[in-house]
């Protein structure tokens, strides 16, 4: 039998589901925000008519420098996986929070909707923003206010849409 906490129940969580069951739950709904954001996003590029950002692809190319992991193939096939890692980041930072929401879940913690809808897109910012950050790839204290913006309003939307996702699990 599970034990009753303040926060949740330890063992199984609400309605009889595990911690690994939430987790999977979370990744479920970190894609789905992951495809909110790159849907905001790519309207962004269409409407504004600008062009993509090399900053995951920059991602991927110090990383590898740094764990001192060659990425192989000639010039093309080279560029060309690393172009295909890029994007790739993106859908592992965003999966990756979906399982840290659920995991937060598992553990009977609820939010109202727009604390969780701020607490989660602000979680994906740091997913994506912070290593590239880190690695001296982008600062985000020489951006511009469309920059900004053109950052946070796709991580809101990755916010509600988790936050939706997770809250439908509930029911």
């Amino acid at each position: 039998m599970a034990k009753k906490t303040r926060i949740g129940t330890v063992g199984k969580g609400r309605r009889g589901i595990s911690t690994a069951g939430w987790a999977l739950r979370g990744a479920a709904a970190g894609a789905a925000g992951t495809t909110a954001l790159n849907a905001v996003t790519y309207l962004d590029m269409v409407v504004r008519g600008r062009g993509s950002s090399s900053t995951p692809e920059e991602t991927v190319e110090k990383l590898a420098e740094k764990a001192h992991v060659p990425i192989p193939g000639d010039e093309q096939t080279r560029q060309n996986r690393v172009q295909g890692l890029g994007p790739m980041t993106g859908l592992l930072a965003g999966v990756g929070v979906g399982v840290l929401t659920g995991l937060v879940r598992a553990a009977g913690y609820r939010s109202a909707p727009p604390v969780g809808v701020l607490l989660t897109g602000l979680g994906a910012m740091l997913a994506g923003n912070g290593p590239m950050t880190v690695l001296g790839i982008t600062d985000p204290r020489s951006w511009s206010g469309t920059a900004w913006a053109s950052d946070v309003v796709p991580h809101l939307a990755y916010g509600a849409v988790v936050k939706a996702t997770m809250d439908a699990f509930d029911r």
